[in-house]
């Protein structure tokens, strides 16, 4: 059953030289706790956590802004 949360981008850091590649970010994320009712409902479910991730793609997420992260497994 798929899953969609909400968290916003706290963190974002270029780093140089990762393998083949010149560059690549570090994202972190962070569930949202408030500033709107849709934001109180998805901290009700999902109190705490963090996502961190890199991508080869650069400034994909801007810090401050919140994004919906959907889970679904895979195969569907």
């Amino acid at each position: 059953m798929p899953v969609r949360c909400k968290f916003k981008c706290i963190g974002s850091e270029k780093i140089e030289g990762y393998g083949d590649h010149k560059f690549h970010w570090n994202y972190r994320f962070s569930p949202v706790v408030g500033g709107s009712e849709e934001n109180k409902s998805f901290f009700a479910s999902t109190p705490s956590g963090e996502i961190k991730f890199q991508a080869l793609a650069g400034e994909l997420f801007e810090v401050g802004k919140e994004y919906y992260i959907d889970l679904t497994p895979a195969g569907l």
